[in-house]
This record gives structure tokens, sequence and C-alpha cells, in this order.
């Protein structure tokens, strides 16, 4: 079977739009949450986000790609670019029939489409909307896939372009989607990853009515407690994320740094509750397991987990009881954490943001914390990595992810060995 490695990433998350800012946020356990500033939000339950301080222009796009594009899309070049540099890759000289994209989003240009939509309707005062008050792009606001084509067009790739919108599971199964299509011999090189960005006031306000987000607005860099028992719920986030996949012999032939491999990849549905969870962790427990059988793990040989780790008690005990599932008695000897704690819920971004993560995790040999977790949930008595990084030699890495619709996904990023 053809194998898939990573030699590149990108990344603009809250806190730092660079990489590295990113790494040392997560590191150091300093929460990048704040109330929000984009829309007057005290009408609303929650009133914190995680916001990007992104500026489009810092990474060379150019003003029409600025003007026709949502800032979903933008923070998704952005970091594309990132990654192509980081790893060496010469699109122009590269083969665009061998080059393809598949990227993850849960929500879309929904930034645009609420804007278009207040002009358009003067504010929801007229019901039949004048398309004449619309702006010129608003077509590739409503299809969430521009942001793949996007991506294409900017750097020839000619294989596949995709988008996967699975909710908040979007971001692994972007990265598992490019995966297959390596194996499967249909590309050579993929740009995976995920962007969102969410926050917005109908979403803001949708979050507020099942009660998902915290109200903990009085100290907002203190209101993301993945696992601890004070938690409230989860903070909204905003970002993106794209990895270079690469098929191992390719990146090998043009000499290319290689961060690891994904050795593993499964996914699953709980065909239960749009937004409710098994408190057994059946199904996410499953696609661990399988996820440890493709890449012939056993348990004892994971050396961190990045958790989904929304902040909700109902996520985190189904989290918790999902590790113990697939992992026996080796659940409560592996560092496990949650960024979200630092850089918020980016819904179908996070995933590709922790994928990253979970790729610096094994090229450095430090594990991010969990931050704020000071007062343990007894229901989840895992390691979850409290307040301080870790050094640690990591091989292996999973990461779980679980979204509404009952989505549940899981990838294993390895350390490629030289006899491999």
């Amino acid at each position: 079977m053809r194998r898939a490695v990573v030699t590149g990433i990108g990344v603009v998350a809250p806190g730092g739009p660079s990489r590295e800012e990113f790494w040392q946020r997560i590191t150091d356990g300093k929460p990048a949450i704040r109330m929000i500033s984009s829309f007057d939000a005290t009408p609303y339950r929650s009133q914190i986000a995680a916001e990007c301080d992104f500026d489009p222009r810092q990474y060379g796009l150019t003003p029409r790609e600025i003007r026709r594009n949502d800032r979903f899309v933008l923070m998704a070049l952005a970091c594309a670019q990132e990654a192509v540099t980081d790893a060496g890759l010469d699109t122009d000289a590269a083969d665009g029939d061998r080059m393809g994209v598949s990227l993850g989003s849960a929500v879309g240009a929904s930034i645009t489409l609420e804007e278009e939509y207040v002009v358009a309707s003067d504010h929801g005062r007229e019901w039949q909307v004048d398309h004449r008050h619309a702006m010129p792009f608003l077509y590739q606001a409503l299809v969430p896939s521009s942001a793949a084509t996007e991506i294409a067009v900017r750097f020839g790739a000619r294989a596949q372009a995709s988008l996967v919108s699975t909710g908040c599971t979007s971001g692994i199964d972007s990265i598992g989607h490019a995966l297959r299509l390596i194996q499967d011999g249909e590309a050579d090189v993929m740009l995976a990853g995920a962007s969102d960005a969410p926050i917005t006031p109908i979403t803001v306000a949708c979050f507020d009515a099942i009660r998902a987000t915290t109200p903990a607005n009085d100290v907002p860099e203190q209101a993301s407690r993945p696992f601890d028992r004070d938690r409230k719920g989860f903070v909204l986030g905003e970002g993106a994320a794209v990895l270079v996949v690469e098929e191992l012999a390719h990146a090998r032939a043009r000499g290319a740094r290689i961060y690891c491999e994904i050795t593993g990849y499964a996914a699953r549905a709980n065909g239960y509750h749009m937004t409710g969870l098994r408190p057994d962790g059946r199904e996410l427990g499953d696609a661990i397991g399988d996820a440890l059988g493709q890449a012939r793990l056993d348990p004892g040989q994971v050396g961190y987990i990045s958790a989904h780790g929304s902040g909700t008690l109902q996520n985190d005990r189904h989290e918790t009881a999902a590790y113990k599932r697939a992992l026996g008695e080796a659940a409560r000897r592996v560092p496990i954490s949650s960024i979200k704690s630092v850089v918020g819920h980016s819904l179908g971004a996070i995933g590709s943001i922790e994928m990253a993560a979970c790729a610096l995790v094994i090229d450095r040999g430090v594990v991010p914390p969990t931050a704020n977790l000071t007062t343990p949930d007894p229901e989840c008595d895992l390691d979850y990595t409290p307040v301080t990084a870790r050094e640690a030699v990591v091989d292996h890495a999973v990461s779980a992810g679980s979204g509404f619709g009952g989505f549940q996904s899981a990838m294993i990023f390895s350390r490629l060995t030289e006899a491999a």
C-alpha cells in the first residue's frame, strides 16, 4: 500500500497567525480567548470567543482574492501558503495533475452569508430580498467548496479538489480523505486541512439556544475548562490548518523533510442523536480501535492523545469512556490534552489544527497542557496533562474528534523510522 507522510504545516489560530506562534501558545498553555470584538455580543448568553488576529494582506493574498472570498477561505489560503513553503514544495514545477486539495469546513462562508442577508433584507425587514443589493460573489459564499477551488487555482492543483463537511470532525476527515486518495494512487501530493470562521451573531445565537457554549464571560481566559469539574460549556473559536500530505516515495525523491506518517484513520457514526452522545463512548472507541489496527499498534504504544475535549459535561465523560474502551489499562498511562482550552473550538477547523499539533508533538517532543484544568472532574479520571506542558518522546499520537450529527473520527500520526 502507498504510504502518506506530512511534509508541511500551516496554521492560523487564535493567539498567533502562524505555525510557530500557534505552537508557542499551546505549549505555554495561555488561552487566546477574549470578549467578542467583531460585533456587539452583549445580548447573548455567551459573549466570548477565541478570535484570530488575521490580516490576509500579510500572506500575499491579492485584493481580488480578498474581495471575493469569505474569511474562512482567506485563512485556508494563508495556511496553504505557509504549508507549501514549509514543505519546500515548488508548485510551479510540480505535476499539477498529481496534486489535489481536500479541505474541511463545518459552516462555510457564514460571515459573508449573514452579512449579505442583512443588507439584502434591510436587517430582516423585507421578506422578499432585493438581489440587487447583494455582492457579486454571493455564489462563492453559498457553495463552501469554493474554498477548495481557490486553493487549487492558486497552487495549480488539478487532481481531485473537494470539501468535506462532517461537522466538528471535518478537519480529521478531510485529511483522511487525502490519505485515501494517496493510498489509491489518485494523487502524490494533497493540500489537506480545514477552515472555519463561525464567530457571527447567528452562530452564537444557535449555540446559546442549546446552551452548549459557556456563559462564563467574566474571566474569558479561564472559561474553556475541558475535563474540569467547573466547566460550563465550550468556547467558540475560529482558525485553519493545512498540511502537505505526500506519498512517501515522492517526498523522499525530492528530499523533503518529513514530520510524521499517517498510519491510521477511521470514522464512525453513532446513529443515535443529532447532538447527544452515548455515555459508553462506543463509536469513538471503535474508531480509535480501528485506527490502531491499521497502524498495527498496541494500545501501550500510544504516546499522546489530542483529545476532542470540548469542555461540555456530556462530551468529556463520553470521551473518557471511549479511551478506556479502546486502550484498556493503557488509557491510564498515556498523556492526553485538549488544546481547545487555549484556542477554543473552531468547529470543522479544529480537527486539522489538532492534527497540526500532533505532528509538532512528534517532531518536538513536548506535550501541550490542558489549560485551566485545576479541579478535575472525578468522572474524567485519566491523565489530562493539567496546566503545564511536559517533555516526552512521542512516536505515535492519536487525535480524536466528535461532532454534532453523531460523527466520531480518529487519526494516528507516527514517527517515520529510518528503516521504514
